[in-house]
């Protein structure tokens, strides 16, 4: 039985991507680096700190990994307090009230950072749904290490059988395959090159999964 949905959030719940890109390239530019376009692709759903440890390995860079992260953050934090197209996901808002109405638990599994996180949460009035939120920014392993979705589901307090992953992302269906969760991969026109194909159930809308229709698949 369904008791439980874990989200994930950029390409979920909001598409910060291309603030998130913008600010990525601001940062590669003051490092003097250049990340090619599928490099970049490959580091979609993991930590800021896990990708900066990367390029300090790649790039042979002197800076030490979270000098970049607390670049990158200045670049975003400007971004998103300017940007005012920002938006949450279409149809994401009414999910989330649909799936908190009938009773599911959601807990909110990011690789965002805890700061993001809340910046996102307070400006579109979301924490009245989510029992908890966890940043992959905090924790020892990143995407796609199943590290998040196991604390998640614990912080849930159901079974993992009991639960449901959404993800935009490779490595967050791998991170949710991993940790034995049932995972919807969700393909919308904000995810670029991402495979879909160990995902459980695969939708291009969130009306694809509201409640009455996704409960039937854990009965």
């Amino acid at each position: 039985m369904l008791k439980a949905v874990l989200f994930d959030m950029d390409g979920v719940i909001v598409d910060t991507e291309p603030l998130h890109r913008k600010a990525y390239f601001l940062m590669f530019s003051d490092m003097n680096i250049t990340v090619s376009e599928t490099l970049y692709t490959s580091f979609t759903g993991q930590s800021t700190l896990n990708i900066c440890k990367k390029l300090v390995d790649m790039f042979s860079l002197t800076e030490a990994p979270e000098t970049l992260v607390a670049c990158k953050r200045k670049h975003f934090k400007y971004l998103f307090e300017n940007d005012s197209s920002l938006q949450l996901l279409d149809g994401v808002l009414d999910l989330i009230k649909d799936y908190h109405a009938n009773g599911l638990t959601l807990v909110l599994a990011s690789s965002a950072s805890m700061p993001n996180i809340n910046r996102i949460f307070e400006r579109f009035d979301l924490n009245q749904y989510f029992v908890a939120k966890l940043s992959g920014a905090d924790l020892k392993e990143s995407k796609p290490h199943p590290e998040i979705f196991i604390k998640a589901a614990e912080a849930a307090g159901q079974d993992r059988k009991n639960c449901m992953v959404i993800e935009d992302s490779s490595n967050g269906i791998k991170a949710a395959n991993d940790a034995g969760i049932f995972v919807v991969g969700y393909d919308s026109k904000h995810s670029t090159d991402q495979d879909y194909s160990n995902a459980n159930k695969v939708v291009s809308t969130f009306e694809e999964i509201k409640y009455t229709k996704v409960t039937p698949l854990f009965q």
